[in-house]
């Protein structure tokens, strides 16, 4: 047999070997036994283990309802809000209000609305008031001028709170009537131009071709300029006479307001504007020089003769001989005296004679020298170079005695006039006398030619002795030369000495706008 048989067989006689042992009963019944036993340990570990897994699983579940309790809060507390947003999201979604094209187009719809609005405000009245009788105030009647710094001539700053805010346009077009109107910069009336930077606008009863009147005209505002310091330098000009306005400003006036602005002058001539202009800032001047106090108007002159100066390059004003002079040699006490001749109306009728006697007075006086000159052949800086080197000046009434705005303070003026003007003139004849008080010079006097033709008898005489040429009186013009020729003499024998003049300090000073 193979041994898997043999194993097979042992194992069977094994067991028949029991079965018929005597003793199988009672092994039969202690294995029962033992089977009781074991299966009743089994079943009270399976009731063990099943109480424990039963309090494990209700502790779970506990905590899972404690979970699931404390999630429901918090559901409820978060979940309120954020529902009540969404529905308030949508509801505004709904109306439009959030959507960023309805909304910019709201926007837009308002800002135009008011702009409208306001562009309503600004409506155009006659820059000339015919309600308003006085003097500049009918120009922009609509706000009050203010002195302001004290001691300047009375004006009008746009925009600034008076005018709440408004810049000024105005419209001029050729041949009507100008007009105005205040508008707020970013609701300016339709069609309108806003020209930047600071404009000048100038009124006044008087053209701006005069020396003297334009003089008047540019005061005001070169005193203005210096307060604050010459920084605020004019873009354009706006020039009106009695509410019309004007292209141009004389040739000499306009150089003399470059230099001291330091800008060059460009004039507002509305010619060329479809629609009203607006400027960006505005200084307006309507009552010439009133209000101007006398230190601020002779500031205003040391300023434009010092700036005229340094435009001209005139460094020093070293006495020097002109065309013409007669005298002795020059020195730091020499008395430089300038002839000025006019041709035509008011000048003299024999410049030789005029000539001869002043040269004669002259020749007494120790360094005394002459020169003379007709104003039309001279440059705008040529008149500043001569003015610069006088301190007498001999010449007839006329717009050419402005000039004296480039002598030295302290010099002198000796005017004369023809027939008919001490008479027929009135206060204008004085106007010069006025103007070399108030820059620092000597008025010397005046003379008036008592012999000459009468005019006929009619309405308009002055007419007739406006334009009259003037005579001379040897006698008299040496007597009153000598006498200020020698005073002259005098004051620069006075101030020769090392220091500058302090004048000259003064004039620096003004140089720098202080």
């Amino acid at each position: 047999m193979c041994p898997c048989g043999i194993k097979v067989a042992t194992q069977l006689i094994g067991q028949r070997a029991i079965l018929n042992s005597p003793s199988y009963p009672c092994m039969r019944a202690r294995a029962r036994s033992s089977t009781i036993v074991d299966r009743a340990e089994t079943t009270s570990d399976r009731a063990a283990r099943r109480g424990a897994m039963a309090k494990k699983n209700g502790a779970t579940m506990n905590l899972l309802h404690r979970r699931r309790r404390r999630l429901k809060t918090a559901l409820c507390l978060v979940l309120g809000p954020v529902m009540l947003a969404a529905f308030l999201c949508l509801h505004l979604r709904t109306l439009g209000l959030f959507s960023p094209a309805s909304r910019c187009a709201g926007e837009t719809a308002a800002v135009d609305d008011l702009v409208r609005r306001l562009r309503s405000f600004a409506t155009f009245d006659p820059l000339r008031d015919p309600r308003e009788p006085a003097a500049g105030a009918w120009f922009v009647s609509a706000l009050n001028d203010t002195a302001e710094p004290e001691g300047e001539a009375r004006h009008l700053v746009l925009p600034s709170a008076a005018s709440a805010g408004r810049v000024l346009c105005v419209r001029a077009p050729p041949g009507v009537d100008a007009t105005y109107a205040l508008a707020w910069r970013d609701a300016l009336p339709r069609g309108a131009a806003l020209l930047p930077g600071l404009a000048f606008v100038s009124e006044s009863p008087y053209d701006y071709n005069n020396l003297w009147h334009g003089l008047t005209e540019l005061a005001p505002f070169v005193s203005w300029h210096a307060r604050g310091g010459c920084r605020a330098a004019p873009a354009r000009w706006a020039l009106f006479q009695r509410g019309a306005a004007r292209t141009r400003m004389s040739g000499w006036l306009t150089l003399l307001a470059e230099a001291a602005t330091g800008a060059e002058m460009v004039v507002e001539t509305f010619l060329d504007r479809a629609g009203p202009v607006c400027f960006e800032e505005a200084v307006v001047f309507r009552r010439q020089m009133q209000g101007l106090s006398r230190e601020r108007l002779r500031g205003a002159f040391d300023l434009m003769r010092c700036k005229a100066r340094a435009r001209c390059g005139v460094v020093d004003v070293q006495p020097r001989a002109g065309n013409g002079s007669r005298g002795g040699a020059a020195g730091s006490s020499a008395v430089r005296v300038t002839i000025l001749f006019r041709r035509g109306a008011r000048a003299f009728k024999d410049e030789s004679a005029v000539r001869r006697v002043f040269e004669k007075e002259c020749a007494r006086v120790a360094g005394c020298a002459v020169t003379t000159a007709h104003t039309d052949n001279l440059t705008f800086c040529d008149q500043v170079r001569l003015l610069s080197a006088t301190d007498v000046l001999i010449t007839p009434h006329g717009a050419q005695v402005t000039n004296m705005v480039f002598m030295d303070r302290n010099s002198s003026v000796m005017e004369f006039y023809p027939l008919g003007w001490r008479q027929r003139a009135g206060g204008g004849q004085f106007v010069f006398r006025w103007m070399a008080d108030r820059a620092g010079m000597r008025h010397e006097g005046s003379w008036w030619d008592p012999d000459d033709e009468p005019c006929p008898d009619s309405p308009d005489i002055l007419s007739c002795y406006k334009s009259r040429q003037i005579g001379h009186d040897e006698a008299y013009f040496a007597e009153w030369a000598a006498r200020v020729f020698a005073a002259a003499k005098e004051r620069k024998m006075g101030g020769a000495g090392g220091a500058p003049p302090v004048e000259r300090l003064r004039e620096a000073a003004a140089c720098n706008c202080i």
